[in-house]
C-alpha cells in the first residue's frame, strides 16, 4: 500500500516521464520517417503531374539517347559539354512527352500500330533518313531493309552459337531502331495534338481583307519626335506611391514560375607562375629534339602525355584542334614545327607531319571473319575462302556458310579519327580499307584469326594527314597551387559573414561578383566546371549564408559563395532590386511623357512642334502590320504605326502619341497601296498561320500547369 501511495503521490511526475518517453519514441520514429522520405525524395530527378522519375530511370533514358548520338556521330565518347546538352534534351523531351500524353489521354488521342506501319511504308519522315535502312540507290528509307534486319536479329538472338562481336553490332542497331520507333510514336502523338489545336484557329474573308490592308497600305509622314532621353532623369521626381501604382499595373511581368537564387561569389583561377612556365619550356625543348629525330613518334607522344592522341593512321583535318589544323597545309612531310604557344587554349605545341595523302572519306566494304583452333588452320581456311571468291563464288553465300551475313557496310573517317587510342589490328584494318582498290579482295591476320576483306566502293576523296602532335596545357606547379590555396583559405577563414566577404575581398586582391536567377536547371556555378557541390549548397542554404571553400574547375579554381537572395515561386515584389529598377524606369518614362504632353498642349502643326524643340524628320513606308523605327529616338514604336494608320492623308495627329522612347506628333503627307494583288484564299491561310504562331506557346502554358519539379542539380 505504501508503494502504491508513493506512486500515487508521484503520479503526475510519472505521467510526465512516461509521456516524454512516448514522445521521444514517436519523435524518433517521425524523424526516421522524415529522413527516409527525404532520402527517397533525393533519389528523384523530378516529377510531372505528381508522377516522379527516379535517378535510375532518368539515367536509363540518358544512356539510351547517348548511344543514339554515338551511333549517329561515330564517336565512342561524348565530351562533358555535349553530355550536358544530352541530359537537357532528354529532360525536356521527357517533360514534353509527359505533357502531350496527359493531354492526349483526356482527348482519347493515340497512335496505333497500323498508323506507325503507314509511316514506315511511306518512308518520308525525316527521322527515318537517319537510320541504317536507307536504300543507297534511291536515298530513301526502305521498309523491307528494316524488316530483313529485324528478322536477322531475331534469328541471331535465337542462335546460341552466334558470333559475339556480330551479335553486339546487331544489338546496337536494334536498340537504335527501338529509340527511333519510340520517338516516332511520341512525335506522331504530338503532331496529332497540335493538328487538333490548329483546327481551332479559323480565318475568314473579312479578317483576310483587313490583314491585307494592314500589310500593304503605306503611309508617309512628317514626324516630330520628343525623345525621353532629352530630359535628364534627375529632373523627374519619383515617390513610393508612384512605384506601387506602376508595380500593380506591371505585376504580371514579374511572375516567377520556378524558384531561383541570387548569389555573390569570389572565384580565383590558379595560373602558372614564371618558374612554372620556364620549366615547361625546358621540357618542350627536349620533346622537340626527340620528335624531330623519331622515325616512329608513337612513344615520344605517349611519354609526353599530349592531350592529342597519335593514332598512326591518316585522318581528316577536323580531327585536330583548330590551331594545329591551321598549320598542316603549310608543312612539308617530315617537317617538325618549333615550339609554339597558343594563348586561346593556354597550351604549348609541337607538330610533326608524318604523311599527307588523298584518300576516300567514305568506304563501303564487307568481311568474312575466319576463326580456327590454330593460326595455321585459320590461314588455310582463309586461303580457301579467298580462292573461292577470286574464282567467282558469291561473297554473301560463302559468308552464310560460316554463320555471317557478308552484308555491305560503310565506314567514314569520322567513325575512327577521334579515337583516343588505336591497337595494331584496327590500324591494319583501317589502312587496308584506305588503300585497297574497289572490288579487290584481301586477307588480314587479326589476332589469332583472319578476315577476308572486300572493298566495294570509295567516295569523297579528301586530304588526310598522319601527324604527331604534342599539346600540353601551361599548368601551374603544386607549389604555386599551394600558395594560392593557403592565401585564399586564410581569406575565407578570416571573413565568416557575407558582409565581411564583400567588404574585405578587394583588400586581399579578390573580386566579388554577382550572379542572378540560378535555377535547378543550371549545370555549373558561374560556368565553372565541377561545381555541383556548390550548386547543391546554394539550393539548401539560407539567405545570407557563406559556403565552404570549394576546389573546382579542372582543379584550378577556388570558390566561395554567399547566398544573397532566394526568389520563391510567385510574384516578385518591389523589394526586389531588379523589379524596382524596371518599375522605376517605367515611372520615369511615364512622367517624362506627361511633361512632354503638357508642353505640347495646343500644338496643331509640325512648325509649332519644332518650335517646342521637336526633332523633325520624314518617315516613309509605315504600315499597321509592322512597328515603325524612329531613328531620332533609337526605338521601334508600334503605337506610332497604329496612330498613323488611323489618320487620314493630309491630317495632323489628333493628340500626342506616347511611345517606348518618346512622344510623337505627325502629319500624314501621303497614303498609297503597294502594287500587290489581293488573293483571298492565300491571305486567309496566312492569317491562320499567324494565329498558329501565337498559339505555338501552348506548351509553355501546359508546362506551368504540369507542376514540374526539377531536382537534376542533385545528381548532374
Amino acid at each position: 500500500m505504501a508503494a502504491l501511495g508513493t506512486i500515487r503521490k508521484r503520479g503526475v511526475i510519472l505521467v510526465c516521464i512516461i509521456s516524454f518517453g512516448l514522445f521521444a519514441f514517436i519523435a524518433e520514429e517521425a524523424f526516421r520517417s522524415c529522413d527516409s522520405a527525404k532520402n527517397n525524395e533525393r533519389q528523384q530527378i523530378g516529377e510531372v503531374f505528381g508522377e516522379k522519375i527516379s535517378v535510375q530511370e532518368f539515367q536509363k533514358l540518358v544512356d539510351e539517347y547517348t548511344e543514339v548520338i554515338k551511333m549517329q556521330q561515330g564517336q565512342d565518347n561524348l565530351p562533358e559539354e555535349q553530355m550536358n546538352q544530352v541530359k537537357d534534351m532528354v529532360w525536356n523531351s521527357y517533360i514534353q512527352n509527359k505533357i502531350v500524353a496527359h493531354e492526349a489521354e483526356k482527348l482519347g488521342l493515340t497512335v496505333t500500330d497500323a498508323e506507325l506501319q503507314d509511316i514506315l511504308k511511306t518512308g518520308t519522315n525525316p527521322m527515318l533518313a537517319q537510320t541504317p535502312f536507307v536504300n543507297q540507290q534511291t536515298g530513301r528509307f526502305d521498309v523491307s531493309a528494316l524488316q530483313k534486319f529485324l528478322a536477322d536479329y531475331k534469328a541471331q538472338k535465337a542462335n546460341p552459337s552466334a558470333n559475339a562481336q556480330m551479335m553486339d553490332q546487331y544489338t546496337k542497331i536494334y536498340n537504335y531502331w527501338s529509340f527511333i520507333e519510340k520517338t516516332l510514336r511520341q512525335q506522331t502523338l504530338a503532331q496529332k495534338y497540335q493538328s487538333l489545336l490548329a483546327h481551332c484557329f479559323l480565318s475568314n474573308p473579312v479578317e483576310a481583307k483587313m490583314a491585307f490592308k494592314e500589310e500593304n497600305e503605306e503611309s508617309k509622314i512628317q514626324l516630330a519626335a520628343f525623345p525621353y532621353s532629352d530630359i535628364q532623369d534627375d529632373k523627374v521626381k519619383v515617390v513610393e506611391s508612384d512605384l506601387k501604382a506602376k508595380y500593380d499595373e506591371m505585376k504580371a511581368r514579374f511572375k516567377q514560375p520556378v524558384e531561383s537564387r541570387d548569389i555573390k561569389f569570389v572565384d580565383i583561377q590558379v595560373e602558372a607562375s614564371q618558374a612554372d612556365r620556364a620549366a615547361l619550356n625546358k621540357e618542350f625543348a627536349g620533346y622537340h629534339t626527340q620528335l624531330a629525330a623519331a622515325a616512329d613518334p608513337t612513344e615520344v607522344v605517349r611519354k609526353s602525355a599530349s592531350t592529342v592522341a597519335y593514332l598512326g593512321i591518316p585522318v581528316g583535318k577536323d580531327a585536330f584542334p583548330s590551331d594545329i589544323a591551321a598549320t598542316l597545309d603549310s608543312m612539308a612531310v617530315g617537317a617538325t614545327t618549333a615550339v609554339k604557344a597558343n594563348k586561346a587554349d593556354n597550351t604549348l605545341n609541337i607538330v610533326k607531319l608524318v604523311n599527307k595523302q588523298q584518300l576516300p572519306d567514305s568506304i563501303q566494304y564487307r568481311v568474312i571473319q575466319v576463326a580456327a583452333a590454330s593460326v595455321a588452320e585459320a590461314k588455310t581456311k582463309a586461303d580457301s575462302i579467298q580462292g573461292a571468291i577470286s574464282g567467282g563464288a558469291d561473297f554473301e553465300a560463302i559468308a552464310k556458310k560460316y554463320g555471317q551475313t557478308g552484308e555491305k557496310a560503310w565506314m567514314t573517317t569520322r567513325q575512327y579519327e577521334f579515337a583516343q587510342s588505336m591497337d595494331k589490328d584496327n590500324k591494319a584494318f583501317i589502312n587496308a580499307l584506305n588503300t585497297q582498290a574497289v572490288n579487290a579482295t584481301s586477307q588480314l591476320q587479326l589476332g589469332q584469326g583472319y578476315v577476308i576483306l572486300q572493298v566495294c566502293d570509295r567516295k569523297a576523296m579528301i586530304e588526310k594527314y598522319t601527324a604527331a602532335v604534342i599539346k600540353k596545357n601551361v599548368d601551374f606547379s603544386q607549389d604555386t597551387y599551394r600558395t594560392a590555396y593557403n592565401k585564399f583559405a586564410s581569406f575565407v577563414s578570416a571573413n565568416q559573414t557575407a558582409d565581411e566577404i564583400v567588404k574585405n575581398a578587394a583588400k586581399s586582391g579578390y573580386k566579388v561578383q554577382d550572379l542572378k536567377d540560378i535555377t535547378t536547371a543550371t549545370h555549373y556555378v558561374a560556368n565553372i566546371h565541377s561545381t555541383r557541390e556548390a550548386l547543391k549548397w546554394i539550393f539548401e542554404a539560407k539567405e545570407g549564408s557563406v559556403s565552404p571553400m570549394y576546389e573546382c574547375g579542372n582543379n584550378d579554381h577556388l570558390l566561395v559563395v554567399v547566398l544573397d537572395k532566394i526568389n520563391r515561386i510567385g510574384f516578385r515584389g518591389l523589394d526586389d532590386p531588379q523589379v524596382k529598377e524596371m518599375v522605376k524606369a517605367e515611372v520615369i518614362k511615364d512622367k517624362k511623357a506627361e511633361m512632354i504632353e503638357a508642353k505640347l498642349n495646343g500644338v496643331k502643326n509640325i512648325a509649332a512642334a519644332k518650335s517646342k524643340g521637336a526633332k523633325v524628320s520624314e518617315v516613309n513606308q509605315i504600315t499597321f502590320a509592322a512597328p515603325v523605327f524612329v531613328a531620332s529616338a533609337g526605338a521601334s514604336e508600334p503605337a506610332l504605326s497604329g496612330a498613323v494608320s488611323a489618320t487620314k492623308k493630309g491630317a495632323f495627329s489628333a493628340h500626342p502619341v506616347k511611345g517606348n522612347a518618346g512622344v510623337y506628333l505627325f502629319l500624314v503627307t501621303n497614303k498609297s497601296n503597294r502594287p500587290v494583288k489581293f488573293n483571298e484564299k492565300a491571305q486567309e491561310q496566312k492569317c491562320r498561320q499567324k494565329s498558329m504562331q501565337y498559339a505555338g506557346n501552348f506548351m509553355n502554358e501546359l508546362y506551368l500547369n504540369a507542376n514540374v519539379v526539377d531536382n537534376r542539380y542533385l545528381f548532374f
